[in-house]
């Protein structure tokens, strides 16, 4: 019997965003972290998700939020301790995403040793593209991300530069949190990371295969 959910709309239903932090070296440098040698992984509610027509929204606790575009990757099958060797059968395909931060808040939480939760899981922190199916992307270790506020472009990275690959990912995650159908993989923004304003425009892409426009708003 067809699943009544629909993995083209994930967002209605998945039920978690797991992100890796710090996965393109020269992001990494350049909030002064050191490069990491095994994935540092951190979480978003679904209830982060935006899609385009709703705004992104900077938090009221926040005055340096940032953008950080990056590829998504849609878990279409579900499972505990993936072999890195079948990892790609258990992807349904990818969408275009930005993890907003907080960046005040997480330097912050750095500094005091809490967790990023008041940075990274905020409503609206996990805009996303629509659905892209599997085959648009071939070599998810080979695609160009960029990001532009307001026309400049500021974020201009490729998936090579990654340090931590897509299957290792998802076999690394999934020894430690099952993967469910639905579940979206935040695999790591490119240098270039910068603060955004209320009344910007961000427009993103992954090549030309998918891209999508959002306005920022306070709350």
């Amino acid at each position: 019997m067809a699943s009544v959910r629909n993995v083209t709309r994930f967002w209605e239903w998945g039920r978690k965003i797991i992100c890796v932090g710090r996965n393109y070296a020269d992001h990494a440098k350049e909030l002064k972290n050191a490069v990491p040698t095994e994935p540092v992984l951190f979480l978003k509610p679904p209830s982060a998700y935006v899609k385009e027509g709703s705004p992104i929204l900077v938090p009221m606790y926040s005055n340096n939020l940032h953008h950080e575009v990056e590829l998504g990757v849609v878990i279409g099958k579900g499972g505990t301790a993936i072999p890195r060797a079948s990892a790609m059968d258990h992807v349904a395909g990818y969408a275009l995403c930005l993890d907003m931060t907080a960046r005040d808040i997480q330097e912050e939480c750095k500094s005091k040793g809490l967790p990023w939760t008041l940075a990274k899981a905020f409503n609206t922190s996990c805009p996303v593209s629509e659905f892209v199916p599997k085959e648009k992307i071939p070599d998810p270790g080979n695609v160009r991300i960029w990001l532009k506020v307001n026309d400049q472009l500021r974020q201009d990275g490729n998936t090579s530069q990654m340090i931590f690959s897509v299957p290792y990912l998802i076999s690394y995650i999934s020894e430690i949190i099952t993967l469910e159908e639905g579940d979206l993989i935040l695999t790591g923004t490119p240098k270039g990371v910068s603060s955004v304003q209320e009344y910007d425009e961000l427009e993103a892409g992954i090549e030309d295969i998918v891209s999508m426009t959002f306005k920022v708003d306070r709350q």
